[in-house]
């Protein structure tokens, strides 16, 4: 490239650059102006449109100099022809109306998800306050409070675990509940269902949900406890925040284990915790706190 070509080459990379400067601070000035105020918008239009015609008139002008300067240069079309062309493969692609609106829609929809889902969120830690306070008031007429049992699935089996006076796995108490439940299949049979249909359960299907017990962390309820009751020959009662106190097992002649059955506990739902004696000083303080 000769010396003219290369200084019209930098010419027109330098009016470019000049052009992106100026769309950059056009931009700028449109989002300095609120939308709603007409008469500052109308004046940014007019801005807008001398300060592009300020520099498309100087860059004419620079050409046409260029050109009296090396007149007769057949190269030079040529070469702003590249320019140009290389300019615009630089520059990101042109976003249609459409594609806008739905991009739009997109996030609009994002946004009014996320502010529902801090709603649900900030409504079930209303709900976990509540629920907290109640049992802390229950369990305090009774000298006992909360234990925090992990939400790992074995929730029942733990707090069932906790309050045996002998040492026992959650394993081994899985284990026992299912050889119980499959040694009395006529007892339990009858209240199980499948969650899905709803449709009675068959007997291969029960026996399904024991082995289920024994190789999963599978939630525990009311008839798994009243399985565990048996085993241990032993009461437990379940202390709810707004329902009356239910004992599993009254035919046994001992101090009941005691859990407590929590509805907004977690993430997850329902949970069960144990308890134990209420600490000196903690009466008439706050609920405890879960996770």
């Amino acid at each position: 490239m000769d010396d003219s070509q290369s200084e019209h080459s930098r010419m027109m990379r330098r009016h470019n650059r000049e052009k992106k400067e100026l769309q950059a601070r056009i931009q700028g000035m449109k989002n300095s102006v609120p939308k709603s105020d007409k008469k500052k918008r109308k004046q940014l239009l007019l801005d807008v449109a001398r300060l592009e015609a300020e520099m498309e008139q100087r860059h004419q002008q620079e050409l046409e100099k260029f050109q009296e300067k090396f007149p007769g240069n057949s190269n030079l079309d040529s070469v702003t022809e590249d320019l140009a062309k290389m300019d615009l493969e630089n520059q990101p692609p042109r976003v249609s109306r459409a594609q806008r609106r739905r991009e739009r829609r997109a996030t609009l929809e994002r946004e009014r998800q996320e502010r529902a889902a801090k709603a649900e969120m900030e409504h079930m830690a209303s709900f976990r306050r509540e629920e907290e306070e109640k049992l802390a008031t229950i369990l305090e007429a009774k000298n006992l409070e909360m234990k925090d049992i992990p939400t790992d699935g074995h929730c029942m089996y733990r707090a069932i675990q906790d309050q045996l006076v002998f040492s026992v796995t959650v394993e081994s108490l899985r284990c026992r509940t299912a050889e119980y439940m499959q040694k009395h299949v006529d007892d339990f049979l009858p209240f199980f269902s499948d969650p899905e249909t709803g449709g009675a359960y068959t007997r291969d299907d029960f026996m399904s949900y024991c082995e289920n017990i024994v190789r999963s962390a599978s939630w525990g309820g009311q008839l798994e406890l009243r399985a565990l009751s048996h085993v241990l020959k032993t009461p437990i009662e379940v202390i709810q925040a707004d329902s009356p106190v239910i004992i599993i097992g009254e035919e046994y002649n001992k101090k009941p284990l005691t859990l407590v059955y929590l509805h907004y506990a977690c993430n997850l739902g329902e949970h069960y915790n144990s308890v134990k004696p209420l600490e000196a000083g903690a009466v008439g303080g706050g609920a405890p706190r879960l996770f």
